[in-house]
């Protein structure tokens, strides 16, 4: 498990950044209009290039979270993280490997 990224929550989603070997960028989390119940909650943008989506959920202790998937064509595949908030009142991208069975 890394913390792959640093956000502050907005009014209006969260800004922050996001850094691993390969990539150091600046992102917002954003609203995205929900178009069925499978739709992504937000769209993660970097500039103007969109660099992946993100869905409410609830931890089975009842803390909310965000379900990061993002992707890029240097990517070999989607990274997939989890959105927490801190106890500062910010928040962390937590990255760790699927387990492959």
């Amino acid at each position: 498990m890394a913390i792959i990224g640093n956000f502050t929550k907005l009014e209006n989603g969260y800004t922050g950044s996001i850094k691993t070997a390969a990539v150091s960028v600046k992102a917002k989390i954003t609203p995205a209009v929900k178009e069925n119940d499978k739709a992504p909650d937000f769209r993660v943008f970097t500039g103007q290039s969109e660099f992946g989506a993100a869905w409410k959920r609830t931890s089975s202790a009842g803390r909310e979270y965000l379900s990061v998937k993002l992707d890029d064509p240097s990517f070999p595949a989607p990274v997939f993280a989890t959105l927490v908030d801190t106890e500062d009142d910010n928040s962390v991208l937590i990255w760790s490997r699927r387990d492959v069975e």
